[in-house]
This record gives structure tokens, C-alpha cells and sequence, in this order.
């Protein structure tokens, strides 16, 4: 994970200096297309930042960009049966709640502002949610989750992860700028995701750490809705996915993720 992030990171860095490079015949075309009241462009922004100057003017029209915004760090939590505890046949699941995390961001978007205070716009990013496993187990790779291997050693880390390609449909409305020069956001929509991985990391004093990798039974194709909310450049975030989060036959049925907590850039 923190080589996809570190590689994000660089790539938007590059694209940035190219862009400033153009930055002159970019400026002069842009302020062309703007007299006749469009506007197609592709800047490099950092969660409302183009160019390390906050853009307080925005012009409708058709945008797209390479972005690092939208980071979201919060709780992962799952509900089995509509229920926030586990039915003992999903027991094998307990976790730790307050060490269960959802973390992820948009690398990219393109949308089109139909006003100051309305914009649509579709994005692309990282997504990872970690269970923090209470059980000293192991899932196989190519079993279903129930047939697990209960280890003789005690893990003082057990994490079940999964990374998705999260491609969300936003629907973003906000206030004018405030004496600050800030505004307030209210954005919604729905978001499928595309299951990239899957991972378990385990540390213990026997065995040190140890990684494994593969899809785990994990769903290749999840399908939920979102809502962000907040003020300037921070807020808070709530997603639901409705389908199951692991394949059918394959691990628990009716076992839904939710995850919550706070946000950076909008």
C-alpha cells in the first residue's frame, strides 16, 4: 500500500511539472476558451489545490484532472444479517472494530460544473479496508473462509485486507465562499469497485511477519452509494456497499461492509 501511495505521489508530481512547463500557452488557450464560455482543461490539483494556489474562481463547464483528494482514513465495520454482532456460524470473523480501517483516495476525475454551486463529476482511486482478526487463524486462497487453519501460535497482528479500484459517480453541491474564502460541501452518489487484491499480514514472535496475497474470496465487483460532507478542505464520510463482501458459497452470506470517518480535500 504505501508504494501505490508513494507511486501516486510521484506520478502527480511529474504530471505537475509538465503542466507548469505549458503553463503560458495553457493560460492563453484557457483564457480564450473561457471568453465564449467553455471550458475544457486538465490541471493537477491536491484536494482543491491547482498549482499550489487554491482556485476561489470557478468557471462551468467540462474539467477533467489528476487529483490526490478525497483521502479518506476511518473505521471499517460489517453487519451480518443486519446486525452489528456476528452469528456464531461467522464467529471465525470477530475483530477488532476500533483497529479495523477503511483507507483510500481519488487519484483522478473528470466532470462538468453546471454552476457555481452544482458539478458532477466521475473519479477513480484506491480503496483498502483491513479486519483486524481477534482468532489466531489463517485463510486458505483457494478454500472458503469456514475452512480455516487454526494456528498454535498467538499473532499479536492479524489483518484480512482488500484493496479495490473505487470508481465513484459524485454528485457535489456547495454554498458560496464564506468571509473566509471557504465553503461548505454536501456531495453523494453511488460507487462500484474493482477488487485488485487481497492480503494478510500476520506478526508474530514465532514467525516474526509474514504477508500472503490473493483474492480470498473477497467479491471481484462491489456496488454501494457514498455521502461526504464538510467544510473547506476537511469533513467527515460514510460508505455502504450493498452487495456481499465475499463471493456467494464462498464465505458468509448477507455480510455487508460499512465504513465511516474523516475526510481531506474535496
Amino acid at each position: 500500500m504505501k508504494r501505490l501511495v508513494i507511486s501516486a505521489f510521484c506520478l502527480t508530481f511529474s504530471l505537475g511539472g509538465y503542466a507548469q512547463e505549458t503553463q503560458t500557452d495553457t493560460l492563453k488557450a484557457a483564457t480564450d476558451t473561457v471568453k465564449n464560455h467553455k471550458v475544457n482543461k486538465v490541471v493537477i490539483e491536491f484536494g482543491g489545490w491547482e498549482h499550489g494556489r487554491k482556485s476561489k474562481k470557478s468557471v462551468n463547464g467540462f474539467s477533467s484532472q489528476f487529483t490526490f483528494s478525497r483521502v479518506d482514513l476511518g473505521l471499517s465495520t460489517y453487519l451480518d444479517q443486519g446486525s452489528y454482532n456476528l452469528s456464531s456460524e461467522n464467529s471465525y470473523l470477530d475483530h477488532d472494530t476500533w483497529r479495523s480501517s477503511n483507507f483510500g483516495f481519488d487519484f483522478f476525475q473528470m466532470g462538468y460544473r453546471f454552476n457555481k454551486n452544482f458539478k458532477v463529476y466521475l473519479s477513480s482511486g484506491l480503496d483498502w479496508n483491513h479486519i483486524r482478526l481477534n482468532r489466531d487463524i489463517t485463510f486458505q486462497r483457494n478454500k472458503p473462509l469456514d475452512q480455516f487453519v487454526t494456528e498454535d501460535v498467538h499473532f499479536e497482528k492479524n489483518r484480512f485486507s482488500s484493496q479495490y479500484l473505487r470508481i465513484p459517480l459524485s454528485f457535489q453541491l456547495r454554498s458560496n465562499l464564506d468571509h473566509k474564502g471557504k465553503r461548505m460541501y454536501f456531495v453523494f452518489g453511488p460507487e462500484v469497485g474493482l477488487l485488485l487484491n487481497g492480503k494478510i499480514k500476520q506478526v508474530s514472535d514465532e514467525r516474526g511477519k509474514e504477508k500472503f496475497k490473493g483474492k480470498y474470496n473477497f467479491e471481484p465487483f462491489r456496488y454501494g452509494t457514498f455521502v461526504r460532507m464538510g467544510y473547506g478542505g476537511m469533513g467527515v464520510f460514510a460508505k455502504y456497499y450493498f452487495n456481499d463482501v465475499f463471493v456467494e458459497d464462498r464465505g458468509p452470506k448477507d455480510f455487508k461492509n460499512l465504513s465511516f470517518g474523516f475526510m481531506f480535500g474535496f
